[in-house]
């Protein structure tokens, strides 16, 4: 029992990411799925950030936090599927400490970050539909810049003291995580101590994280509803609802994910994976599609770029 309680993972060099839990024959499979979402995740998220940035139509507060959110998409869904990937094909699946480290810290610190990112979403699209007028003066560059940074730094935070708490865990159990990535979770299923203090402070965490984000959201959509519901033109609420469904539709993905993964009590592992798959690559897939497809905007600033192409295509040949 003495060599049980003092082996602690300063002796542990590497972890086994133990991935699905079917067939090898599948694993093909898997691996062409994973590659045919992470391609549209970066054409997606590269090509929103590129249309942003080139169309001076796009300079405001809307598309500025949309950029951003296509960043944080592209990142954290890097931190994740090229590694998953990569363990299809290997035969040791393995990760080394450091490995495992840098990636629990990445992925929370991009997560978290985009649930607050979100939350000022919703509150930017509160002002510019109750308050139109003073829209320009509230949503100031300076204003939108700190509320960006604001939800890195939030981010920063959650992720350091959730990296923290996890690697100070005594793990000399199985080095085998029951998970496609470093999550803490998994983490904490192959450690040997009592996880009741982790545990909770893990669920505080997530709730001073998950709790305010939400309450943001549901207090400016209901403030938005209040608002649509006095305009007396049908085809007014229905620009106004085509404005936020976007954004709704997002968050009702995110959300859900997260919760069901770090607010439920872990008793399924297979699910948890696929909620994981909802909020590591499907999320970050569909919100370029979701964004784009019904953004008038984007349509547009795409259609100016793909006819700029065509026009110098002409003159070359």
């Amino acid at each position: 029992m003495g060599d049980r309680e003092t082996s602690n993972h300063s002796e542990v060099t590497d972890f086994i990411l133990f991935g699905f839990r079917v067939h090898p024959e599948f694993h093909i499979l898997l691996f062409l799925l994973f590659l045919l979402v992470y391609a549209m995740i970066l054409l997606g998220n590269v090509g929103m950030m590129i249309i942003i940035m080139t169309d001076p139509q796009l300079n405001t507060p809307m598309y500025f936090f949309l950029g951003n959110l296509s960043f944080i998409d592209l990142f954290y869904s890097s931190v994740i599927a090229p590694k998953a990937m990569i363990d299809f094909w290997s035969e040791s699946k393995s990760i080394s400490y450091a490995g495992c480290v840098t990636q629990l810290f990445l992925f929370v610190l991009f997560i978290v970050t985009e649930g607050f990112l979100l939350a000022v979403m919703a509150y930017d699209r509160f002002i510019a539909i109750c308050n139109p007028l003073l829209y320009s003066v509230q949503m100031s560059t300076h204003l939108c810049a700190q509320l960006v940074a604001g939800s890195y730094f939030f981010g920063c935070i959650s992720s350091v003291l959730q990296t923290i708490m996890t690697f100070t865990l005594p793990f000399c159990a199985s080095r085998a995580i029951d998970h496609f990535y470093c999550d803490y979770r998994p983490l904490q299923r192959i450690s040997c101590s009592d996880l009741y203090i982790p545990n909770i402070v893990s669920f505080f965490l997530c709730s001073i994280i998950i709790l305010p984000t939400i309450i943001v959201i549901i207090v400016s959509y209901i403030c938005i509803v209040s608002i649509v519901l006095k305009i007396h033109s049908t085809e007014g609420q229905k620009k106004v609802f085509s404005t936020c469904s976007s954004h709704l539709g997002v968050v009702s993905v995110l959300y859900g994910a997260i919760i069901f993964m770090y607010v439920i009590p872990d008793r399924f592992p297979e699910l948890s994976k696929v909620a994981s798959l909802c909020y590591t690559l499907v999320t970050p897939m569909l919100n370029p599609l979701i964004y784009s497809l019904r953004n008038k905007d984007v349509k547009e600033a795409l259609r100016k770029i793909l006819g700029k192409k065509n026009y110098f295509y002409l003159i070359l040949y």
